[in-house]
């Protein structure tokens, strides 16, 4: 472990960062870390840049920090049995859906014209959008029925925040992201009726994959008034997404503060086995450089697996961060009066608050004064209180551009923990809907770590009635809410891990569409 204060470059700038990494010890060393955290067992899973670093966190909540690392461990070593488990019931579930459930399906065989399903295409859907089979916005079909030439002015979106449609459209391209290019093609260009730009997987250099996931749309091909940047959450079965919502490691930004290291690595602003590398994307004298080398990279839309598996310098550069914005620079000049909104949900939404972040570090003011808001949905933290209150003048005066969606007892928004022990906060305005789908707007949603014994009983109980709900949505609120065997099962799951279950976009999407606030009812 690194025992100094770390000098990255020549000009003298100090940096501090802390990486906890489950891999470095066995279980044996886990207990010690429980015991003695701050002896030889403990150190372990712990590099710092200076001595110490650490040792308040891990003493303050030892246990938080030991879970998290078992957790991670468990997950790590589940990892592939996680990935075949996902490609299974992916293409089961599709085949079912393909060939009119298990009844079709059957009948299909004898006639032997079974259906099968083929990934990347079209009609091959994610787990995600098997469990919520919604595509539609807000009152599609009866805008459909009107006159379509300019399907932005029939919607009746209002540039401003705190719109429901333009919220709606948030959490439905939240959603969609989840989906493969041909999918999300498809929906946004047949169904929503807009301009589809472009879908990019993005290199992560720690995972040695392109495993981020964007995609843009406008409102329209021309003269746009509207253009959106999706990032794509924690998938389902991807073991190495849930290790870094799991994940207690950061990197400080002078004068700007700390940030989650696994989402700054997801944008490609970085790499913790070499912490210098960070440094590297957040220094103003080095960006005309790096963006000059990006500029001679081809953007390619949807490069898939097979097309990284001779690694390039060139196909490293192609990070999230910097694809997205050269993108998005390219779009503002061409549509003059447009205004852009970023979103996404659970990992996804990390990402969409730290791209304006970013792009304030680097005095990207231009762009930033072309920035309608910021919607995300189920988000982790990101940062600590500098990094907050950094952002809160850019994104909260004069007026909010910053909404965080909350579902009930959702566990990833009460991730990664805040408490006298550890630093991460959550900023902007937080939107917190109950199982009631009422919305109230607070500074921090209830249970804000979750793991609090006064609420356990609660969110079992809460759970167990959110399963009961999901009987009767389609009699209460109309076919289009009815919940299918697939979301009952997670339900069920629910009644074990309620946290996991209130995390499913089925509880957004219903909260967004149904939600009323409190003072209203």
């Amino acid at each position: 472990m690194a025992t100094t204060r770390n000098n990255a470059g020549n000009d003298g700038d100090d940096f501090s960062y802390l990486v906890v990494r489950p891999e470095k010890g066995g279980i044996r060393d886990v207990f010690r870390c429980w015991v003695w955290p701050d002896g030889d067992g403990g150190r372990r899973f712990f590099e710092g840049s200076e001595e110490g670093v650490f040792g308040a966190m891990v003493l303050g909540r030892r246990w938080v920090i030991v879970v998290s690392i078992l957790i991670r461990k468990v997950i790590a070593a589940l990892a592939k049995p996680m990935e075949w488990t996902g490609n299974v019931v992916e293409f089961s579930l599709n085949l079912l859906s393909m060939n009119g459930n298990i009844s079709g399906l059957f009948c299909n065989i004898v006639r032997g014209e079974v259906v099968v399903p083929q990934r990347g295409t079209e009609t091959f859907i994610s787990t995600i959008g098997l469990l919520d089979g919604r595509m539609n916005l807000l009152n599609e079909e009866q805008i459909l029925e009107g006159a379509t030439d300019s399907v932005y002015e029939e919607r009746g979106f209002r540039l401003e925040m705190g719109n429901r449609t333009l919220m709606d459209l948030c959490i439905m391209a939240s959603k969609l992201s989840y989906e493969n290019e041909k999918v999300i093609q498809n929906v946004v260009l047949r169904r929503w009726k807009m301009h589809f730009v472009g879908f990019y997987n993005c290199w992560n250099d720690f995972l040695k994959d392109s495993s981020t996931q964007v995609f843009i749309l406008c409102d329209k091909p021309k003269d746009a008034n509207l253009i959106l940047i999706s990032f794509r959450g924690t998938e389902p079965f991807d073991a190495d997404d849930w290790c870094t919502d799991f994940d207690y490691s950061w990197y400080e930004i002078p004068e700007v503060g700390k940030i989650h290291i696994g989402f700054l690595e997801a944008l490609g602003l970085g790499n913790r086995n070499d912490a210098n590398s960070f440094k590297g994307h957040h220094k103003l004298s080095s960006i005309s450089s790096d963006l000059s080398n990006i500029e001679q990279v081809r953007l390619h839309p949807s490069l898939d697996s097979e097309q990284f598996d001779a690694v390039t310098p060139e196909m490293v550069q192609l990070s999230a961060y910097y694809a997205v914005k050269l993108k998005l620079r390219r779009l503002l000049m061409e549509h003059k009066n447009a205004k852009f909104v970023v979103t996404g949900h659970s990992l996804g939404g990390a990402l969409a608050v730290l791209f304006p972040t970013v792009l304030v570090l680097h005095k990207e003011m231009e762009i930033m004064d072309r920035l309608l808001g910021v919607y995300t949905f189920g988000q982790p933290r990101v940062g600590n209180k500098q990094l907050a209150q950094f952002m809160e003048a850019h994104l909260m005066k004069p007026n909010p551009r910053y909404f965080r969606v909350v579902y009930c007892n959702d566990l990833v928004p009460r991730l990664p923990y805040d408490d006298k022990a550890f630093f991460y906060k959550h900023f902007g305005v937080c939107l917190y809907y109950d199982s009631l789908f009422t919305e109230n707007e607070v500074d921090e949603e209830s249970n804000k770590n979750f793991f609090g014994i006064r609420y356990l009983i609660p969110e079992y109980l809460n759970a167990l009635w959110e399963l009961i709900r999901s009987l009767v949505m389609g009699y209460t609120y109309g076919a289009e809410y009815r919940e299918g065997w697939f979301c009952l099962l997670v339900r069920v799951i629910g009644l074990a891990l309620p946290g996991i279950s209130a995390h499913c976009l089925t509880n957004y999407i219903d909260s967004v569409r149904l939600g009323k606030k409190k003072n209203s009812l």
